[in-house]
């Protein structure tokens, strides 16, 4: 994603306009396949030495927002590592401790006015002979562990064009990182896009509400990264990663609220289909985070007769919209299921509102599990009142199987609140 000084936009009217590039300018292309050509030939060389052949190819100061930005999306894709044969910090230790001794020697035995002088070489022959290496190792993996001198070790070859495209869609969502709200509108999808939708909204954990219907079409209400009081940065990631989910769709519009500039000014950015940015999302299984999958292989170690899958429905809630629920719950021996929410990133009132609103609308059965590290705004949990499942990292699996034996037939559910 392109950082803050990297965005290239024009202001009309109060509307962010970004200026996104011809996928298909025969200049653009030229200079896309410059910077691949340096990445691919660049493995083992240093961050540095790649820097330096990328200026030497456009220009001292790398010439305009655009090469920066190109040469941005092309460092994402590539994997450093620090390449030392002793680790830096050790190696610095040595080194340091070694020259002071030198130094401290040299004070008590030379004479005053005439003190020798002080022999690096020494310094590092003596280090080098200690950790077994040469001394231009030594000198080599001092700060090995500096960014410019990390060696690149793997990059994720593309085309030219694919990597304007992706630039494109870079320079929308560091856009969509000023937001305050996003709005977003799709119609004319299949249902299984549509579930895909609403599965990247729930799997990255983002603050939405959902009206419409599979025939009509869906609005999405999105809590943009700069409403929140908490967690904005990595929401503002995560919500960065829907936007390629929603570029797939065939009839779309975002509608957003920005807050732009040092002086957060109110500014608006608008994007549909017909302005061409192409997704490099590709058609593949859902995302699970790790630790709701190392959570879901958990419980089923200790609850093998309760059957864990992941829910394709949508639940009516009336004029407050739909809910899009993650996994249902079946006891297998009574048949009892129970649909259950892990909830990522929360807002205080967003939760007053679910609690609200699903005892008349939701299933006869339901369970929310909320992470007290992710919320996101500074209201208090502790007096929540339902179905209930306070986790810090990952909902613990007995504590999650001790709610869900509540709703089996002759016992009644609570919830367990910290």
């Amino acid at each position: 994603m392109l950082t803050g000084n990297l965005v290239r936009v024009r202001v009309s009217k109060n509307r962010v306009i970004p200026q996104y590039l011809d996928r298909d300018n025969s200049y653009w292309l030229e200079v896309a396949e410059s910077l691949l050509l340096i990445f691919r030939e660049g493995v083992g060389m240093t961050r540095g030495e790649i820097a330096s052949e990328i200026e030497a190819v456009i220009g001292k100061g790398m010439a305009s927002l655009v090469h920066q930005g190109l040469a941005k999306v092309l460092e994402d894709r590539a994997e450093f590592e620090v390449v030392a044969d002793v680790p830096p910090d050790l190696l610095r230790e040595k080194v340091f401790t070694a020259a002071a001794e030198q130094r401290k020697q040299l004070a008590h035995s030379s004479k005053p006015g005439l003190r020798d002088p002080f022999r690096r070489d020494e310094v590092l022959d003596l280090v080098s002979r200690e950790m077994g290496i040469s001394t231009d190792q030594v000198v080599a993996g001092m700060f090995a562990d500096l960014k410019d001198e990390n060696r690149l070790l793997t990059f994720g070859d593309l085309s030219a064009i694919a990597l304007i495209d992706r630039y494109n869609v870079a320079l929308a969502q560091a856009v969509l990182l000023r937001s305050v709200h996003l709005e977003a509108n799709v119609r004319g999808e299949k249902p299984a896009r549509y579930r895909q939708l609403f599965r990247f909204l729930k799997f990255h954990r983002l603050l939405y509400q959902v009206k419409g219907s599979m025939t009509g079409g869906y609005t999405f209400y999105l809590d943009g990264p700069l409403s929140l009081f908490m967690a904005t940065n990595r929401y503002g990631l995560q919500m960065a990663l829907f936007l390629p989910a929603l570029l797939r769709c065939a009839d779309f519009r975002v509608d957003a609220e920005l807050r732009w500039g040092p002086k957060r000014q109110p500014r608006t950015f608008h994007l549909e289909a017909s302005d061409g940015l192409v997704s490099h999302y590709q058609e593949s299984g859902e995302y699970i985070p790790s630790e709701i999958k190392a959570f879901l292989d958990r419980f089923r170690q200790v609850a093998p007769d309760w059957e864990v899958t992941e829910t394709t429905e949508l639940i009516d809630l009336g004029r407050e919209g739909v809910w899009v629920p993650d996994y249902k719950f079946v006891h297998l021996p009574t048949g009892t299921d129970v649909i259950v929410e892990i909830l990522g990133f929360w807002k205080r009132s967003a939760l007053d509102r679910l609690l609200r609103v699903l005892p008349h609308h939701g299933p006869p059965r339901y369970l929310l599990a909320i992470s007290d590290s992710m919320k996101v705004d500074e209201g208090a949990a502790k007096d929540l009142e339902g179905p209930v499942l306070r986790f810090k990292e990952i909902p613990n699996a007995r504590e999650m199987l001790a709610l869900l034996k509540g709703f089996l037939p002759g016992t009644q559910p609570r919830s367990l609140i910290d």
